[in-house]
């Protein structure tokens, strides 16, 4: 899988390559929403990680303005925040979000996630 991760704290993006380099991914990063979304119009991905509260485009907007591209509104979206999951739920665009996870990144919740999207991106491609 190709997984683009935006976040704009160099500490996450570190530990979250280096969890998915450990089970053979590639890895691409992005450290503002603005830049992430360039990058996805430059580039084909199998996933998105997207961080919450970010500088130039917060997540939330990423996620929307990747929504509204062909190119980019069938990937999958796993987002991250330091923030309390109840309130996010209460977000219109919450629906936009195909998994969710708090920081700090459990790295078993974060490996259970990458796995249910690594299965239906196995089953697109055999389809």
């Amino acid at each position: 899988m190709h997984i683009l991760v935006a976040d704009d704290k160099s500490a996450i993006v570190q530990l979250i390559t280096e969890l998915l380099d450990n089970i053979g991914y590639t890895v691409e990063s992005a450290v503002n929403g603005l830049a992430a979304f360039e990058l996805a119009q430059k580039k084909d991905f199998d996933l998105y990680i997207i961080d919450h509260l970010m500088p130039v485009m917060n997540g939330v907007k990423l996620v929307t303005n990747l929504k509204m591209k062909t190119q980019t509104a069938s990937t999958p979206i796993l987002f991250i925040t330091t923030q309390d999951l109840s309130l996010l739920e209460k977000l219109e665009e919450y629906p936009m979000f195909d998994a969710v996870l708090a920081k700090p990144i459990n790295k078993e919740l974060f490996y259970r996630a990458i796995n249910q999207f690594s299965l239906s991106n196995r089953e697109k491609t055999s389809a």
